[in-house]
């Protein structure tokens, strides 16, 4: 049987899984500004851009913690095919909503100021995927769970 991870290693494991979900979430949006237009790719660089300051936060976090961040991957599978402006929204909200499952993981392992971080990405991913979809979920972060 494998032994509980203490605290802290409980910490580390949700933080390079935001890592990652970051990682992802970067990729995600080059591929949801490159299907959009207008206002929608205006507000694409900005989600790009707020996930690439978390990461690089994330990659902080985890070397405090006494981890090596993992680096992202050279690509990453999408969930659907991409191919219209409307496909680019629903990715964007599905993306949002995957960094939001891993921060739900990261608030219940993390403790002070890393908890308050994680619950603030958290409410910013679950603000955006509800811009991007139209419509909020009841509880964020755990739709994954369903």
């Amino acid at each position: 049987m494998k032994p509980e991870p203490s605290p802290a290693g409980r910490a580390l494991e949700a933080a390079q899984a935001a890592l990652a979900a970051e990682h992802a979430a970067a990729y995600g949006y080059g591929v949801i500004g490159a299907r959009t237009t207008g206002a929608r790719a205006t507000e694409a660089r900005e989600g790009y851009g707020s996930h690439l300051a978390r990461r690089d936060a994330l990659a902080r976090t985890v070397r405090e913690l006494g981890g090596a961040p993992r680096p992202s991957e050279a690509a990453y599978a999408l969930p659907f095919e991409v191919r219209s402006p409307a496909d680019a929204e629903r990715l964007a909200a599905v993306i949002e909503d995957r960094v939001a499952g891993a921060y739900s993981d990261l608030v219940r392992a993390a403790e002070g100021p890393l908890r308050r971080e994680a619950a603030d990405a958290l409410s910013a991913a679950a603000v955006r995927a509800a811009h991007w979809r139209g419509v909020g979920v009841a509880f964020p972060g755990l739709t994954e769970r369903a």
